[in-house]
C-alpha cells in the first residue's frame, strides 16, 4: 500500500441499483447527509438506461442498467480505485426480464470476483430504541446473523442445509467477527425445526446435520455452539451469550434482524475479497419516484463499509 493510501479519506463507491425503484433517491440523500460525509468521500455509480425507465415497474432495460452499475464499481474496488462498495437494492423480477443468470447481489458479486463460497450477513448496530409514544430504551447489544441459506423456497431448505456448508458458515462468520477485532468470536447455530428437532421428534435435520456441523466448527477452531432453537437463540445474543447467530433460512434470519432494526441494518456479503455492504430492503417500487424513501439504511451501509475499510487499512 502506497504511504498516501494512509492519509486520504476512505472512498466508498454507492451504485444506485434498480432505477426503477427507490435506489436512485435513496443514494442522492445519502450521499450528501452529514453522517456520510464525516465519514468517506461517496463515489456514486449511477445506473443509466439507453431508454426511458417508468418508476415502479420492473423491467429488462432497468436490471440490465442496475447490472452495468454493479460491474463498474466491483471493477473500480478491484482496482483498489475505491475502498469498498455499498449497494441499493436492485430486483430479481428485472434481472430475469433482461436475461441475466443471477438472482441477485450476492451470487452476482461472488461469480464477479471469482469466489465460490459467500454469505449473507445481517449487522445491525447497537443504538438506543424505543416505540413511539414510550421512553427510549438503554442502547441494546449489535444483533449479528449470518445465513446459511438464502434466496430459495422453504420447502427446498431441508435438502440444501449439509455439515460441510453448515460448518463453513459458521467459520466465515466467526473469522468476519475477527477481522473486526474480536478475538475469540462466539458463534450460535439456530436450529432448523421446533425445539431443536426434539431428539428426532420434530425432524432429524438437527441431530444428523446440524450437530455434526458445529462438531467440524469446533474441530476446526472455531467457538460454535447449538443448534439452539430459533424461538430463543437470538435472545442469547442480545444477552451477550454469543457473538452472532447463524439462521438456516432466509425469513428465520431476517424477522428479528427487521423487528429490532428495520431501515438501520446493513447487509455484508462475507467471503469477498472487496468489502461490499448494502440495505436491508427491496427496491419498494410501489413508493419508488414520489419522494417519501427513508435513506437510513444507505446511510448506515455506507457508514459500515467506511469503518471496514478503515480497519483493512
Amino acid at each position: 500500500m502506497r504511504d498516501t493510501d494512509h492519509m486520504r479519506r476512505v472512498r466508498i463507491a454507492v451504485t444506485e441499483g434498480d432505477p426503477a425503484g427507490i435506489g436512485p433517491e435513496i443514494v442522492r440523500k445519502a450521499c450528501t447527509d452529514s453522517r456520510v460525509l464525516a465519514v468517506c468521500d461517496p463515489v456514486v455509480f449511477p445506473s443509466p438506461s439507453s431508454r426511458p425507465i417508468t418508476p415502479g415497474s420492473a423491467s429488462a432495460e432497468s436490471g440490465q442498467a442496475a447490472y452495468d452499475a454493479i460491474v463498474r464499481a466491483v471493477e473500480a474496488a478491484r482496482r483498489g480505485d475505491v475502498d469498498a462498495v455499498a449497494t441499493a437494492p436492485v430486483s430479481k423480477q428485472a434481472f430475469a426480464l433482461a436475461g441475466l443468470p443471477w438472482k441477485g447481489h450476492t451470487d452476482l458479486l461472488a461469480h464477479l470476483c471469482g469466489v465460490e463460497q459467500v454469505r449473507m450477513l445481517f449487522y445491525a448496530g447497537g443504538r438506543a430504541e424505543g416505540m413511539a409514544g414510550t421512553r427510549a430504551a438503554a442502547p441494546r447489544r449489535p444483533l449479528c446473523v449470518a445465513l446459511a441459506t438464502v434466496h430459495v423456497p422453504l420447502a427446498e431448505v431441508p435438502s440444501l442445509l449439509t455439515v460441510t456448508d453448515v460448518a463453513r458458515t459458521l467459520s466465515m462468520t466467526a473469522d468476519w467477527l475477527r477481522g473486526r477485532g474480536l478475538a475469540a468470536p462466539r458463534v450460535a447455530l439456530a436450529a432448523l425445526n421446533p425445539h431443536a428437532g426434539e431428539h428426532g421428534l420434530m425432524g432429524h435435520e438437527d441431530d444428523d446435520i446440524l450437530r455434526p456441523a458445529v462438531a467440524a466448527a469446533r474441530a476446526a477452531g472455531v467457538d460454535a455452539s447449538g443448534p439452539f432453537p430459533a424461538d430463543t437463540v437470538f435472545l442469547r445474543a442480545l444477552r451477550d451469550e454469543c457473538d452472532a447467530v447463524v439462521a438456516c433460512y432466509h425469513d428465520q434470519g431476517l424477522i428479528p434482524v427487521k423487528l429490532l432494526a428495520f431501515g438501520d441494518a446493513v447487509n455484508v456479503t462475507i467471503g469477498l475479497p472487496i468489502i461490499r455492504t448494502s440495505v436491508d430492503h427491496g427496491t419498494a417500487f410501489d413508493i419508488a419516484g414520489r419522494g417519501v424513501a427513508d435513506p437510513g439504511s444507505l446511510v448506515a451501509a455506507i457508514q459500515l463499509a467506511a469503518a471496514l475499510a478503515q480497519e483493512r487499512r
